[in-house]
């Protein structure tokens, strides 16, 4: 493999001045209505951790240099993480790795399922879902669906997310996968493809077990890992988004259990959780300018302090933490990679995703650079999205993130035809 380095250079800086900081600390004591003395110290805790948790993304053994002290107001929670999605960076983290019962977290996994099959055509919005006898008997948090009555998927949805309705849920489940528990394997299989190493279901819905049952669980970490995950589907975020919305003709509203889309400037998404046990959950996800941060706090004791520790999560973020551009997705490398017996000498591959970094705001200039790793050649033909390289994005002497390179067009073979020449034209 050949490697090439291309530099850039951005201007961020690390720290804010000390009367910056003050009036932040004021004026997010306003809009989350948490103390300024505890917005203080959690700004003290999460540059630590944050610097603890950057440590350990790019040395693995550094997890030692993580921050382990919360201050006193931390305690009003059992894990909590926050988490940059595009460049995966974990800005805070707090036991989290820890499994937790999940409660109605557990649907973020049946929106992923379902927005997959959406994505590759297995599903469509419009398909009408019949409601099982024992959807109509589901308990907890509902829209009381009748047997056999009948909704598109994206109304049975709108109610799986917005409503948290366990009753959709099933209906949704059995439809695709023809029973709750084939749903579950379905679940668990994706959970163990995403790395989320500390998950495990047992529902579709998350509602506490029943007797000799088992909870649903996961950690902090793998919640914000799924919540990234979902992320990258429009129709996810286009239902966690809503406010109210009318089911049944408008003889129902759902209205969204997350508090923080109504409250929280940017918020879109993503889902709450509770019972006895599990305390109040939620994975909320707030977009501003270029930025987006996902916040997961488990096992809160009181309803709205899920809410008022994500929102003071995702502020600390939004203020310390700014995102610059290196690559757009279908960007060209800069390098080029010879076909053997190609209908054309060479191709330019692109990026197939974004590629960024993160770093806090006012960051003195660093150092980046992109260095590629393609073949010298490779044989046609080939297809349009192949991988056939990567790009590495280093920033001062560290790797911060990987992106595939991929064939922008098929490729024929040389003398392939008048198709395959139309092709390798593309």
């Amino acid at each position: 493999m050949r490697r090439f380095s291309w530099s850039y250079q951005s201007g961020n800086r690390l720290s804010l001045a000390g009367g910056v900081l003050l009036l932040t600390v004021a004026a997010f004591s306003l809009v989350t209505g948490v103390p300024p003395e505890a917005l203080a110290a959690r700004h003290h805790h999460l540059h630590a951790a944050a610097a603890g948790a950057l440590a350990a993304r790019h040395h693995p053994h550094a997890a030692a240099a993580k921050a382990v002290a919360p201050p006193a107001s931390d305690e009003s929670y059992v894990e909590a993480a926050l988490m940059e999605p595009t460049s995966g960076t974990f800005i805070f983290e707090k036991n989290d790795h820890q499994p937790w019962p999940t409660a109605s977290l557990a649907k973020m996994m049946l929106m992923l399922v379902v927005a997959q099959k959406l994505h590759d055509g297995s599903l469509r919005l419009t398909d009408q879902i019949t409601t099982s006898r024992e959807a109509a008997k589901m308990g907890g948090s509902q829209v009381y669906l009748k047997d056999g009555e009948i909704f598109s998927l994206d109304d049975m949805m709108k109610a799986v997310v917005v409503h948290s309705a366990n009753d959709a849920s099933l209906a949704v489940a059995e439809y695709v996968a023809g029973s709750g528990p084939a749903f579950v394997q379905l679940m668990n299989r994706q959970a163990a493809a995403l790395g989320m190493k500390d998950t495990h279901y047992y529902s579709v819905h998350g509602l506490p077990p029943g007797p000799g049952g088992q909870a649903d669980v996961a950690s902090a970490y793998d919640q914000a890992l799924l919540a990234r995950e979902l992320l990258k589907y429009p129709d996810v975020v286009r239902w966690s988004s809503i406010d109210t919305a009318p089911f049944r003709g408008g003889a129902f509203e759902l209205r969204n259990t997350n508090h923080l889309v109504r409250t929280y400037p940017g918020c879109d998404g993503l889902k709450t959780g509770f019972y006895d046990k599990a305390g109040f959950n939620v994975a909320a996800s707030a977009k501003r300018g270029n930025l987006r941060m996902i916040a997961v706090v488990l096992g809160t004791s009181h309803k709205l302090t899920n809410f008022k520790v994500a929102a003071e999560l995702m502020s600390e973020g939004f203020t310390d933490y700014e995102i610059a551009s290196i690559a757009k997705k279908g960007t060209p490398a800069s390098q080029t990679v010879a076909i053997a017996d190609g209908a054309i000498p060479s191709v330019a591959p692109v990026f197939a995703t974004d590629a960024a970094i993160l770093s806090r705001r006012g960051q003195s200039k660093k150092n980046v650079s992109i260095t590629y790793n393609l073949p010298a050649s490779i044989n046609a033909p080939l297809k349009a999205g192949q991988q056939i390289g990567t790009a590495q994005v280093v920033a001062d002497g560290k790797q911060v993130d990987s992106v595939a390179l991929i064939v922008p067009a098929d490729v024929a073979k040389k003398g392939g035809g008048l198709l395959g020449r139309m092709l390798g034209k593309l």
